[in-house]
């Protein structure tokens, strides 16, 4: 018995220090491997005019998952009216929000965290279901990543970057 609780002790403290360790470098997203914290500087005042995220590719997006760590994915923006939208895109046969990690964790918690540059926005994120804004941002998203093809089947889901 003494054994088997020092075993678990081992993993306990080993687990611990690992946690510890991956908070303070990060293990940030990098394409499609999901990570962990993002970091970077903090900005603290509101934006007002979201458009120079799209000098941008990417934005990576931290939410908090039900287990209490953070998950950090990359996805594509764009502003819109000032406003900056994130899209999440869904294959046939997949339902929002299942399927996506983050989009599970957005709709039970939508306070996240944004890492544009090196810099980072702690946000709140609401799902945009208005098909004029969807229509608008879609042509957007289109305009500045030509190279991406949505087929026509699969389900764009959109949210709204408010602070």
């Amino acid at each position: 018995m003494k054994t088997l609780l020092k075993i678990a002790a081992a993993i306990v403290f080993f687990v611990a220090l690992l946690l510890v360790v991956l908070s303070m470098t990060g293990l940030e997203p990098r394409q499609r491997r999901p990570g962990l914290w993002l970091r970077g500087h903090l900005v603290t005042t509101p934006v007002a005019d979201w458009s120079f995220a799209d000098q941008v590719s990417s934005v990576e997006v931290q939410t908090r998952t039900w287990y209490l760590l953070p998950h950090s994915v990359t996805t594509y923006c764009v502003s819109y009216h000032g406003r900056l939208y994130l899209d999440s895109f869904y294959p046939p046969g997949i339902e929002y929000p299942h399927g996506r990690s983050w989009n599970e964790n957005v709709m039970r918690d939508p306070h996240a965290r944004l890492k544009i540059g090196n810099n980072l926005y702690d946000v709140t994120l609401s799902h945009d279901t208005d098909p004029a804004d969807k229509a608008a941002v879609l042509q957007l998203v289109a305009k500045k990543y030509p190279q991406l093809k949505i087929p026509s089947e699969s389900q764009v889901v959109l949210f709204r970057v408010t602070e």
